[in-house]
């Protein structure tokens, strides 16, 4: 079953905020944090995938499409990713994405 574009937001958000809890609570040297990052991004990216162009449109600073192929390389290409990569998306970029979902959201709430 397809899921609508609102629920692959919240699909999205939901990661989002779960990396930020995951950051305040573990050491970056610990593995499971890297694990735990590395399955966020992955779910954020699948969710990514599915969002029409008329959505992602009203976001142009997020790059939805590299949000995908990241996806990819985090799902097929695991054992060369590399932990700086994870955790700069972790720290910098899943924080961004998720003020551009909240924003998308509140579009979509308000048609």
């Amino acid at each position: 079953m397809t899921r609508a574009p609102r629920e692959r937001l919240l699909d999205i958000l939901a990661s989002c905020e779960v990396i930020a809890e995951y950051l305040e609570r573990s050491d970056t040297e610990d593995g499971l944090l890297f694990d735990a990052l590395r399955m966020r991004l992955l779910k954020i990216g699948e969710a990514a995938k599915d969002l029409p162009t008329t959505l992602t449109d009203t976001e142009p600073a997020i790059p939805w499409s590299m949000i995908a192929r990241q996806r990819d390389r985090l799902a097929h290409r695991y054992f060369d990713t590399a932990h700086a990569i994870v955790f700069e998306a972790a720290r910098h970029e899943a924080p961004t994405v998720a003020q551009a979902v909240r924003r998308m959201l509140a579009a979509i709430a308000e048609e």
